[in-house]
């Protein structure tokens, strides 16, 4: 990829920083209606045990989630894999959970749960759909030919599955991780959200919310760049991942380099 190329979202984000803290300067605009990025940055700086301390909370939840996120997504994959009727009994429920509004799940989880393990569980429902759906179709595209040639050679399931399968899957699994990285970053915040008051003192989304009761716009929009910034970590490093697992067989990674 040339220089050029890398640096062009760089030169954009550059640009649109520049158009606001000229357009909040010309038009003299109240930090209420509009905080200048410079304000921002200062806000950032100033609290930024408070906003700091917050988003390792919210990075805790997120990476916690994702892990539980990963590991019952790929054995249900196995599982399907391995029986159809499994599939055909599990897998609408999962589609069920996929496509009903977190944001309407998450008042009947602090029914049930604790605040904290209530927003873990947010955040773990959201990531977890691309997880499977992405593995369990990388298993079941294993060449069909190659197939027949391990039961040619009385090849059991487990070493199927091993040789086989999980090398198919393999970039259908990154790619799905890549994608519920982002998701579980999403549900952290959107059950932070749901939990309200019962949240005080934890993550990034209640310190917006406690922001917001204050009239402290700044340091809603330094919690939003925290958040945006958590965002594009976490999918540059799964990102990474992938390309490191895949650039030495994969035709996606070789041709990206």
């Amino acid at each position: 990829m040339k220089k050029r190329d890398l640096l062009a979202p760089f030169i954009a984000i550059a640009i649109l920083i520049t158009a606001w803290e000229t357009a909040v300067r010309y038009f003299a605009l109240a930090p209420q209606v509009l905080p200048a990025p410079s304000l921002i940055l200062q806000t950032l700086i100033a609290d930024a045990r408070l906003l700091f301390g917050s988003l390792l909370v919210t990075l805790r939840i997120t990476f916690a989630a994702l892990f539980i996120a990963t590991a019952t997504g790929v054995l249900l994959a196995i599982l399907f894999s391995a029986s159809r009727f499994a599939e055909r009994a599990l897998f609408p429920i999962a589609v069920i959970l996929q496509v009903t509004p977190i944001i309407a799940i998450a008042p009947l989880l602090l029914i049930y749960l604790e605040p904290a393990n209530a927003v873990l569980a947010c955040a773990a429902l959201v990531a977890f759909f691309p997880i499977l759906s992405n593995t369990a179709l990388g298993f079941a595209s294993a060449d069909r030919q190659l197939r027949d040639l391990f039961s040619l050679y009385d090849a059991g399931p487990l070493k199927t599955l091993l040789y086989l399968r999980f090398p198919t899957a393999l970039p259908y699994f990154l790619g799905g991780l890549r994608i519920a990285g982002g998701l579980a970053l999403i549900g952290a915040i959107v059950g932070e959200i749901a939990a309200g008051s019962a949240g005080a003192g934890s993550g990034l989304a209640w310190r917006i919310i406690e922001a917001g009761h204050r009239v402290n716009i700044p340091r809603m929009y330094a919690a939003l760049v925290l958040i945006v910034l958590a965002g594009v970590v976490i999918f540059a490093l799964l990102s990474w991942l992938q390309h490191i697992a895949l650039r030495r067989w994969h035709a996606s990674a070789i041709t990206a380099e």
